[in-house]
């Protein structure tokens, strides 16, 4: 029988990843292009995907007939039923139906989800917390994304909008979250979260690092690892604050759901998560109940920017 491919994307804000799995689900090609999404129409990140496909089936040399199934994940409230994105945060989808272009063009099954739910199944199939039942996964990134694994399946609530604990709410007169609520984990803990924390003690007049790194919405998570290096004690405040909320988002959520594991990933875990997980650890048993805590192991994410790519594998091996 003749070897077939799964092709697996993950889609942001400002690139699309595409990596190419034979069936030993071992990646044998990948490509990443970014995207302009700010001013892009849904077409043209539609034509990105389309191309990431295209360009990596041909310089890889795998013909379309050999292609099982494509999937990805991507920013926002999707329908996984339907293939129905129906809000982005970083893209210009509303009620987009992205399966059947996909589908018509390359004439196989497309599956998509939400990015951090499809993450925390790439870490719970291939990753950091393979065999655990029940995962709570934490991505800390330019927001805060939420994915849950309960009975070893992924939970995704009703009509697909679930696991958003990002915006809990930890302090209902703090910082203004992008959501449009005040004191959530994501106004506290994500990059943007940090970024404005940095950027009002910089407007006070205290020195720091990162000013120039401020650009724009959120920070590079290669100038906060250089900041923390050099002990710069505004960017240090700012993730002692994070990691603080976290702790007490996680132990929320280890109260709630009474996991085996938490998993913290994303870009910002990649580049300092050990520094995130000691100062998590150091504070998380305050927030759990003492008869819950011993059951919980906490882990840093082990595939980094292949977490959804490994969580679109796993959609497409489900099917």
């Amino acid at each position: 029988m003749a070897e077939e491919y799964s092709v697996c994307l993950d889609i942001g804000g400002t690139k699309v990843l595409g990596a190419i799995f034979d069936e030993k689900e071992k990646p044998v090609y990948r490509l990443k292009k970014k995207t302009k999404s700010g001013g892009d129409s849904s077409e043209n990140i539609e034509q990105v995907i389309i191309s990431v496909v295209e360009e990596m089936l041909e310089e890889s040399g795998i013909k379309k007939s050999k292609v099982k199934a494509i999937a990805a994940g991507a920013p926002g409230v999707i329908n996984q039923a339907k293939g129905i994105v129906l809000f982005s945060p970083n893209l210009p989808w509303r009620d987009y139906d992205i399966r059947t272009p996909i589908e018509k063009k390359f004439g196989v099954p497309f599956y998509i989800g939400n990015d951090v739910n499809v993450g925390v199944l790439g870490e719970y199939k291939y990753g950091a917390v393979q065999g655990y039942k029940n995962v709570v996964g934490f991505f800390v990134g330019t927001g805060m994304g939420g994915g849950l694994i309960l009975d070893g399946k992924l939970f995704t609530g009703h009509m697909f909008k679930g696991a958003e604990y990002g915006h809990m709410i930890l302090d209902s007169e703090g910082p203004l979250c992008n959501c449009g609520q005040r004191g959530c984990l994501e106004a506290f803990s994500s990059k943007q979260g940090m970024s404005a924390y940095i950027r009002q003690q910089v407007s006070r007049g205290r020195e720091c690092m990162m000013a120039d790194a401020l650009d724009g919405s959120a920070f590079k998570s290669k100038a906060l690892k250089k900041a923390l290096a050099e002990h710069d004690a505004v960017a240090t405040e700012a993730v002692d604050r994070a990691c603080h909320y976290l702790a007490i988002a996680t132990g929320n959520m280890i109260n709630t759901i009474s996991p085996d594991a938490v998993v913290y990933g994303g870009g910002v875990i990649e580049a300092v998560g050990d520094l995130f997980l000691e100062k998590i650890l150091a504070e998380v048993d305050r927030y759990c109940m003492t008869s819950i805590r011993p059951t919980v192991v906490l882990k840093k994410a082990a595939l980094g920017d292949d977490s959804v790519l490994y969580g679109a594998l796993s959609m497409i091996n489900e099917q």
